[in-house]
């Protein structure tokens, strides 16, 4: 989980090893990053009730491969529907803490072991 919840339910993947970026997986490792990149956007959509999942991989100031996982819903305030994630004032978003967002974290984990 994200450690600002600029959108409830924002996760980022990591892998393991941690290398710079996904070129440096040899291609057993780079499918199966992906593949579990888009297994925790289907638990998001499953857990979160979000229209859709923007994912985002860019590695620019951090050299460490990650993928920042979005789920967007159709609820959002007109103004900021549309915008790139990292439009928003992040100030503003709550912190993770288990006591806010602890139970949706493990309904992911369960939808994601459902799905393995």
């Amino acid at each position: 989980m994200g450690e600002r919840q600029v959108f409830r339910g924002y996760c980022l993947l990591l892998p393991d090893p941690v290398v710079a970026d996904l070129n440096e997986l040899p291609p057993p490792a780079r499918a199966q990053f992906l593949g579990d990149m888009a297994l925790v956007g289907d638990a998001l959509l499953a857990c979160t009730g979000a229209i859709r999942v923007n994912y985002a991989m860019l590695g620019n100031l951090e050299p460490a491969l990650h993928a920042h996982l979005f789920p967007r819903h159709a609820a959002e305030p007109a103004a900021t529907r549309s915008a790139h994630p990292w439009a928003m004032d992040w100030s503003l978003a709550p912190g993770y803490g288990e006591e806010s967002f602890g139970e949706l974290k493990r309904r992911i984990a369960a939808e994601i072991a459902s799905r393995s």
